[in-house]
């Protein structure tokens, strides 16, 4: 087997891997890196431009695993794309957003190359959508050879798909990102557990810890305690959020607060990505059962879209719950905005519940001391940071001892490491060395290529 991390910039960004296995192309994920514009964001699709590509499978709907398909797929119209029954429901409308995103940065970041693709472009490949049941495996044929295929729900968000490859014999896995906890809105991760050859691991968390004695339930407890004081108080609070999954898993925490009475009677605000996909949640939940939201709750709590009259700096006279994209505070978003109004001002709070790099706005605002500047570039406007600033264990990745569990537990030959920053990585290495020296791991190297059975048959 054949293998090329795509990702140029490795870390988090730009996911995609391509696989030869036996007769079969196979690339997995075809994302865009987040902290970047333009063709920079790209993965490098170079590298397989003379390949025939049969399959490419999608784990999930986040942009930093599908954003870039179109682009992939108009090289390669062969292709055909797997991916989840929800991921059919949401992945056309997230792209549509992406397009319509890089029309805007066209005129903001004087890009001539953006959009990288076009709505005609989304129209065409959704032609080429191969919806996968979980658990049901899929064979498909070429000249003598036969590659088995199936999926299984990985949590993390709505469609998430961890994937096994079945080829000769051989056994491959691929976690994508993934949660083993249960989410308010969505079960934890169902994979099974046994042998595997090759084991493909996400290491988002490897350099993070939980603190001893926290869990979910006690982090959701804690994050609407703290929203009751805020508000109680008479600040107001912003949770940044990803539209896709965190907002409509905070906007079903939220309304069962309020009917605990363990919320204050207070405004909501939410704009953004998110609002829209709420109607998608809400009819995958109707027609499949594998998630549990209702878009009722937005009339319910009494959702409103997010004032017009925020301005940086300025602290709104009502005090309010404000549920935004982004999750990381990414420039001229709503979340960004919001925190530009709130963060000068004592009483206001700013609580992150899901993974931040530390590139982005919202991961350099974690790393800033309170009483010390925080500038809004895209604003030309700096503040000091009054409002009280908390990150809280509600990640949508799972912990780390949870994956090495998992690897433990299904005994592959061979790990690879992906989807995680270089601690991350090192971490995951050196903790599968200590506990089974045996399991060879290896860290690819972006763009490079490696033949993986030849090294793991060594075992």
């Amino acid at each position: 087997m054949k293998l090329i991390d795509l990702n140029p910039e490795g870390g988090i960004g730009a996911n995609s891997l391509f696989l030869e296995i036996g007769a079969f192309n196979v690339v997995v994920d075809a994302g865009l890196n987040p902290k970047l514009v333009g063709l920079p964001a790209l993965p490098d699709y170079r590298l397989v431009r003379d390949e025939k590509i049969d399959f490419v499978l999608i784990t999930h709907c986040h942009l930093d695993h599908l954003g870039s398909l179109p682009v992939l797929l108009r090289e390669h119209p062969e292709a055909q794309v797997l991916m989840s029954v929800p991921s059919m429901a949401l992945a056309e409308r997230m792209l549509r957003n992406s397009c319509n995103v890089m029309r805007r940065q066209r005129e903001e970041f004087n890009l001539p190359e953006l959009p990288l693709f076009t709505h005609r472009d989304v129209d065409k490949i959704v032609t080429q959508f191969y919806p996968m049941t979980y658990s049901r495996t899929s064979t498909f044929d070429k000249g003598e050879e036969e590659l088995e295929i199936t999926f299984f729900p990985a949590g993390h968000v709505a469609g998430a798909g961890g994937i096994e490859l079945r080829h000769n014999g051989k056994k491959i896995f691929f976690t994508g990102d993934v949660l083993f906890t249960p989410q308010k809105i969505l079960p934890g991760a169902n994979f099974p557990e046994r042998h595997v050859d090759t084991l493909v691991i996400e290491t988002t968390r490897g350099a993070q810890e939980r603190p001893e004695g926290v869990d979910r339930t006690s982090e959701v407890q804690r994050l609407l305690g703290k929203i009751r004081e805020i508000v109680d108080g008479g600040g107001s609070c912003l949770i940044p959020v990803f539209a896709l999954g965190r907002m409509q898993e905070v906007l079903s925490i939220l309304h069962e607060a309020r009917e605990k009475g363990q919320i204050p009677e207070t405004q909501i605000y939410c704009s953004g990505l998110g609002m829209d996909l709420a109607d998608y949640f809400d009819k995958i939940s109707k027609k499949t059962g594998l998630i549990d939201f209702r878009r009722e709750i937005l009339k319910e709590l009494k959702v409103q879209p997010m004032p017009r009259n925020l301005k940086p700096g300025r602290n709104p006279k009502e005090n309010a719950i404000y549920v935004m994209s982004s999750g990381m505070l990414v420039k001229n978003t709503p979340s960004y905005q919001v925190a530009a109004s709130l963060l000068g001002h004592e009483g206001n709070a700013i609580y992150y519940v899901g993974y931040c790099d530390p590139d982005t706005p919202g991961g350099k605002m974690l790393e800033t001391e309170p009483g010390d500047s925080f500038v809004f570039e895209a604003f030309d406007f700096s503040t000091k940071i009054r409002a009280e600033v908390e990150q809280f264990q509600l990640s949508g990745h799972a912990e780390r001892s949870e994956i090495v569990e998992f690897v433990l537990a299904v005994d592959p030959r061979l790990v690879i490491l992906t989807h995680g920053d270089e601690p991350a990585r090192e971490w995951f290495e050196e903790e599968i060395n200590r506990l089974a020296p045996e399991i060879e791991v290896l860290d690819p190297e972006p763009l490079k290529e490696y033949s993986l059975f030849e090294t793991a048959n060594r075992r």
